[in-house]
């Protein structure tokens, strides 16, 4: 399952995961403090704000490039843009400073904190062992009519799957980064899945927007989305050469955000030609 719905909201597991670690380490921090009558929910919360920025830095720093034509585009965290470590240094050395401050709040803050990073370590361990299928063999079709299935196309290399629609507007706005990333990475193979439009919608819509993908699939009922557990689109999808799930990206990607997950899938120099 890579998310689920709130209400009308869609929740990534990894935004639920990252909270009921903060719920837990709010909950160790009040009990460990609760014999001095001392209080860190606040500290927690600051902590999970400068880890939240140090990691938003962290990545603007490493993909600066991607950045650079669009400056601004820096702000738009939904993006997915978050680098895990300086996040996580960045969360620890705000505790330190308090700590070094504060020595009542030694204790309890490192009780909750450790009792956090636990917490998400361990629902990110069960969630890898959730989030490992293989590569789908439903049934998709091409723009020809003719018949399509993911394991067809990979052919022995990294595959990113893209499940979108044309109504959806964060789906519109990656397609051209997208459609650059399929131009530069010969050795891995980009395929557009549409969720639940017809063959003339796709077609006319691909034509009106001058987009010129390879690899556009029709999946009428949107199988391929339930079976990955997507409740929102657009998803990206990650399989590595050997068909598996490797990572997922749920809602628009950038440049930055798009070469941050293909700097993993990219397939070594002697790979790619043993592909051709």
């Amino acid at each position: 399952m890579l998310s689920f719905n709130l209400g009308p909201l869609p929740i990534p597991i990894d935004a639920a995961l990252l909270g009921a670690a903060l719920l837990l380490a709010h909950g160790c921090g009040r009990l460990a403090g609760r014999s001095q009558g001392v209080g860190v929910a606040h500290h927690l919360n600051d902590m999970l704000l400068w880890g939240l920025l140090a990691a938003r830095l962290g990545f603007v720093a490493i993909w600066f490039e991607q950045y650079r034509p669009q400056p601004w585009s820096m702000l738009n965290i939904r993006d997915g843009g978050f680098s895990l470590w300086a996040g996580v240094g960045g969360a620890l050395l705000l505790a330190l400073w308090r700590g070094w401050r504060q020595p009542a709040i030694r204790r309890p803050l490192a009780i909750a904190a450790l009792a956090g990073m636990l917490g998400w370590s361990a629902g990110q361990a069960w969630l890898a062992g959730k989030q490992a299928p293989g590569l789908s063999t439903q049934p998709l079709a091409a723009l020809s009519g003719a018949a399509a299935t993911l394991p067809a196309l990979a052919q022995g290399r990294p595959l990113v799957v893209n499940l979108w629609a044309s109504w959806c507007p964060p789906c519109r706005r990656e397609m051209p980064v997208l459609q650059d990333a399929q131009r530069r990475e010969d050795g891995i193979r980009f395929v557009f899945v549409n969720q639940g439009e017809s063959q003339d919608a796709v077609a006319r819509y691909l034509q009106a927007e001058g987009l010129r993908l390879d690899h556009v699939l029709l999946d009428p009922a949107g199988a391929l989305g339930r079976e990955y557990g997507s409740a929102a689109l657009p998803t990206t999808l990650f399989f590595n050469a050997q068909g598996r799930l490797t990572a997922s990206h749920l809602g628009e990607l950038s440049a930055a955000s798009l070469a941050g997950k293909l700097q993993a899938l990219r397939p070594s120099p002697a790979h790619q030609e043993n592909t051709r």
